[in-house]
């Protein structure tokens, strides 16, 4: 087992994942990531390699999600740990495997605030390049903007982290305006 890097992580998903919003969302994970990996000062390209597949099997069993990632990946070379971790981001939905690191527990957070940040961002003529936390807080209040977005995990997996919603959002933004070119959130043409 080697650890897992974005080039391999790419190649990976590229074999189970066509549609593009699935292919955008996964980046737009992995940016996030980035930046909740810099925050704890770990290993960024790991967390964002694990952001890049966490859906990995969405595609192809959506209504079984995360219950067919150990036999994607195991024959890739990936991890246990790294299977678990990913597999854990559908804890209490699809999952019964605790998000128990930090890693974890990001991937659990971000996964489903990335989509609140995107709507916001694809809102705004200059996109994501000058978003505010305050902008993205008020949508978040707001149940019935990007409504498939579940706040009540997105809350859980701050107080897992001992991190306010604010602090998580702030990281998200700049992890995701790192790729904002890649993610059609720059500003408006």
């Amino acid at each position: 087992m080697t650890d897992l890097t974005m080039p391999r992580a790419r190649e990976i998903l590229a074999k189970h994942v066509t549609k593009e919003h699935l292919l955008t969302h996964s980046l737009a994970v992995s940016a996030a990531m980035g930046a909740l990996a810099a925050h704890f000062n770990a290993d960024v390209e790991h967390w964002q390699a694990i952001g890049y597949l966490h859906d990995v099997d969405y595609e192809k069993f959506p209504e079984q999600h995360c219950g067919h990632v150990a036999e994607l990946l195991a024959g890739e070379g990936v991890a246990d740990a790294d299977i678990r971790a990913i597999i854990s981001h559908g804890w209490g939905i699809c999952s019964d495997v605790e998000p128990l690191s930090e890693l974890e527990r990001s991937l659990f957070t971000v996964d489903e605030l990335t989509g609140i940040v995107s709507a916001c961002a694809l809102m705004r003529p200059t996109g994501i390049s000058d978003m505010e936390v305050k902008s993205v807080k008020k949508k978040f209040r707001d149940h019935r903007f990007a409504a498939g977005c579940n706040r009540d995990i997105i809350q859980k997996g701050c107080d897992m982290l001992g991190m306010e919603l604010g602090e998580v959002i702030e990281l998200t933004i700049a992890g995701m305006r790192e790729q904002s070119g890649a993610l059609g959130l720059g500003p408006k043409e």
